[in-house]
């Protein structure tokens, strides 16, 4: 009899938004219950919420007590920073807030000395990445230089998904912190080709060394047990690479999650190192990579045209499905929370092609959803520019649900588009990977998921060329001088 037979796991994703609990049978992933509950806005957030929200959300799962095995999956790259007694020293800096984007220039050109170009070969070659003010080696440079006092009581830094992992354990031992490749290849300071930690960068970052980092664990290894019930604990991974697991993506899959950020995430069995910065060399949570492009601006781009236009995401798109592909020439380069690929987080949001015959409520509608996706098409086409075989897409994400966006996505990517059945994907790989612990196995289970449709329709690569020309000219604007 399967180890896993009649045995319950629970995953949990602690995303930007709101904390999401799934509980599953261990060998076939039936969903058997379910809770969320709200994560307060902003982009610094006291951890504090994170476990208040997750308490709320167990509740309504029905609790731990019946559950053998739990997993994190959370957001990545947000700054949790612990004093020696294990107090959260500052509210956590969230993967969203740019107010590091200076420090993530100021590291890059240190790391060149003084040259910007050898600066970023250097932190691809060290990292796999170039840092952005998403990643949590900047948030601690911007902590030293502007809050020292807070810098200087910094005794321990853990990412959100490990601080709750630990958490759930219960020990309050700071060396007992744990994390796993896939969230540690996020800060900026771990080489997940070598998988290990990088303390001299964040010695550049932070001033020094002298700080406990969370141990990295191997995909499937045992993080303790939820005090109180017992459970195994998972090493959990950041919310992409849970996702990753939960849809069941291998080698030659694209998903492009269209979440509050935009993801284009691949499976690739070697490291992928790209000196312009555009993708990021993360590596899963399965022993492979996830080269990544991640955008700040995906379902909140389709949110505030429908607030302009008075609409709900129906009516929203009602209307762009009403407009003719191309919206008479309208073109939105959604860079409206600064963007993080390319790297402008001081850009802002820019409508070009307006004419009285343009300037439509329809075509408004309509270029909002081309600019999001085109936005994303130009992450994929990023990521196989690295030499990343491109041979399925799936689109998951809350804007994957939007009418207009299941219709534009095949146009504008120029290809079939796989959607699956809408899920809680983060907590869904949380779950397969507490399962995964729970069996011993040296593979994951294979869980079964139904209901996924092909998306199909004429490709408009007039589009995209027009996408990708105003979005040169608006790139050339903030960049000169």
């Amino acid at each position: 009899m399967s180890p896993l037979t009649g045995r319950l796991v629970a995953g949990i994703d602690s995303s930007t938004q709101s904390c999401k609990v799934v509980v599953r049978d261990a060998r076939t992933g039936r969903l058997v219950r379910s809770g969320q509950a709200r994560h307060p806005d902003g982009t610094e957030v006291d951890p504090e919420a994170w476990w208040v929200a997750l308490q709320e959300a167990l509740a309504q799962a029905g609790g731990l007590d019946d559950v053998a095995a739990v997993a994190v999956g959370g957001q990545q790259h947000g700054l949790v920073a612990l004093d020696a007694e294990g107090r959260v020293v500052r509210p956590a800096l969230l993967w969203n807030d740019t107010r590091s984007a200076q420090a993530a220039a100021d590291l890059v050109a240190e790391l060149g000395d003084g040259d910007v170009a050898a600066g970023r070969r250097a932190w691809v070659e060290a990292i796999g990445s170039v840092p952005v003010a998403s990643l949590t080696v900047t948030k601690l440079r911007w902590l030293a230089e502007h809050e020292p006092d807070n810098a200087a009581r910094v005794a321990a830094v853990a990412l959100p998904h490990d601080w709750l992992t630990w958490r759930l354990a219960g020990t309050g031992v700071l060396t007992d912190l744990v994390t796993d490749r896939s969230d540690a290849s996020g800060t900026g300071y771990f080489d997940p080709a070598t998988g290990t930690y990088r303390r001299d960068l964040l010695a550049l970052a932070l001033g020094r060394e002298d700080v406990v980092l969370p141990r990295v664990l191997g995909p499937s290894d045992v993080a303790g047990r939820v005090g109180g019930t017992g459970a195994l604990l998972g090493p959990g991974a950041g919310d992409n690479a849970a996702a990753a697991l939960g849809v069941g993506m291998g080698t030659g899959h694209v998903t492009i999650s269209l979440g509050t950020s935009g993801v284009v995430s691949a499976v690739a069995a070697d490291p992928v190192r790209d000196p312009s910065g555009l993708v990021t060399g993360f590596a899963d949570a399965t022993g492979n990579f996830l080269p990544m492009a991640t955008t700040l601006n995906a379902s909140r781009v389709l949110d505030a045209t429908a607030r302009l236009l008075g609409v709900d995401h129906a009516g929203l798109s009602e209307l762009a499905l009403a407009a003719e592909p191309g919206a008479g020439g309208l073109v939105h380069v959604p860079y409206l929370d600064g963007e993080r690929t390319p790297n402008l987080p001081q850009a802002t949001g820019s409508l070009r092609g307006m004419t009285r015959e343009s300037m439509t409520r329809e075509n408004l509608a309509r270029a909002a959803v081309e600019g999001m996706l085109c936005h994303l098409a130009e992450g994929m086409a990023a990521v196989q520019a690295q030499g990343v075989d491109v041979r399925r897409i799936s689109l998951i994400g809350g804007a994957a649900r939007s009418a207009a966006v299941q219709a534009v996505a095949p146009a504008v990517l120029g290809q079939d588009v796989e959607l699956p059945e809408p899920g809680e994907y983060v907590a869904d790989g949380a779950a397969r990977q507490a399962a995964w612990v729970l069996s011993g196995a040296e593979e994951p289970p294979t869980w079964e998921r139904e209901g996924t449709r092909v998306l199909s329709a004429q490709p408009t690569p007039e589009v995209r060329e027009r996408y990708r020309a105003e979005a040169a000219l608006v790139l050339e604007q903030y960049t000169a001088g």
